[in-house]
């Protein structure tokens, strides 16, 4: 069973991806190299920009069921409207209208249950793929991605999570930023999230609302603190009085931020920084 990490972050920006991929690095480096990075950010997927010799190992289309209404059959009773969690079929009897919206569907199937008279039948409509790619030295890395304009991220992210290719030791999801269903979903099997924050007051507002998600779901995390210096010390105070593991912290750093633009933050990590990383992999070996 492999023991799954969850890379999250409560707001964009804070340095989620960089965290994700560099522990993904470390892991790879010090302690087995049996791991796969899932990147579950559907909507904006980007871990792979890090990798440059890849290749396309498999990709599959992601489909969500959609139900399609006979008209010629229906009898416009509206219970399958009823039965709608999502508001996602219209009915107007007056003129015989029944329409489905794919992007409020959420394939749950209480239409098909409501339908009395067989009128209700499947369709499918593709919102996005699941690609599974060899990063080298026999790495691999999968990631989802979201069709545009597309609001089923969550759905996608159901999907990638199910077709996981290979067994590893070790998963590490990038997760989406916020604490919104799509992080939900890709928290919900993980061993232990690693919060990545930043010491400014929005970083330490959306932590803490982190924080909060993740004891509702009673899920072990710690923090990790990137641009540590930019701001102030509240970040810290916060941890502190609410007994949360600080499990490292990288600098803020221009020419670390530059790395990050040329895509070099894992093939050129200064020192200092791997020291932080390793670190981190140490605290997780002692939970394995």
């Amino acid at each position: 069973m492999a023991f799954k990490i969850a890379v999250a972050s409560g707001k964009g920006g804070t340095g989620k991806t960089t965290f994700a991929v560099n522990l993904f690095s470390s892991i790879n480096e010090h302690w087995t190299r049996s791991v796969q990075l899932v990147d579950c950010d559907v909507e904006e997927p980007n871990d792979l920009l890090f990798f440059r010799n890849f290749s396309v190992k498999s990709e599959k289309l992601s489909e969500q069921v959609i139900p399609k209404i006979d008209t010629s059959r229906c009898t416009f009773c509206k219970k399958c409207e009823e039965y709608c969690e999502f508001n996602a079929i219209v009915m107007i009897p007056s003129m015989q209208y029944a329409v489905v919206n794919k992007d409020l569907c959420h394939s749950c199937g209480a239409c098909f249950v409501a339908c009395q008279f067989d009128a209700i039948h499947e369709t499918k409509n593709a919102i996005g793929t699941v690609t599974n790619y060899n990063i080298g030295n026999d790495l691999s890395l999968m990631e989802g991605n979201l069709r545009v304009g597309s609001p089923l991220q969550t759905m996608l992210i159901k999907d990638l999570k199910k077709n996981l290719v290979g067994e590893h030791d070790i998963l590490i999801y990038d997760a989406p930023p916020g604490t919104s269903c799509p992080v939900v979903e890709t928290i919900s099997d993980a061993d232990f999230v690693i919060l990545v924050t930043e010491p400014t007051p929005f970083g330490v507002y959306d932590l803490k609302l982190t924080v909060d998600l993740l004891r509702e779901v009673n899920k072990p995390f710690g923090v990790f603190v990137n641009k540590a210096g930019l701001g102030d010390s509240e970040v810290y105070e916060f941890l502190k009085a609410e007994n949360i593991d600080l499990l490292g912290e990288i600098p803020f750093s221009k020419e670390y931020a530059g790395l990050y633009a040329k895509g070099k933050i894992v093939s050129c990590v200064p020192l200092q920084f791997a020291k932080e990383y390793r670190k981190v992999v140490e605290y997780l070996k002692k939970l394995n």
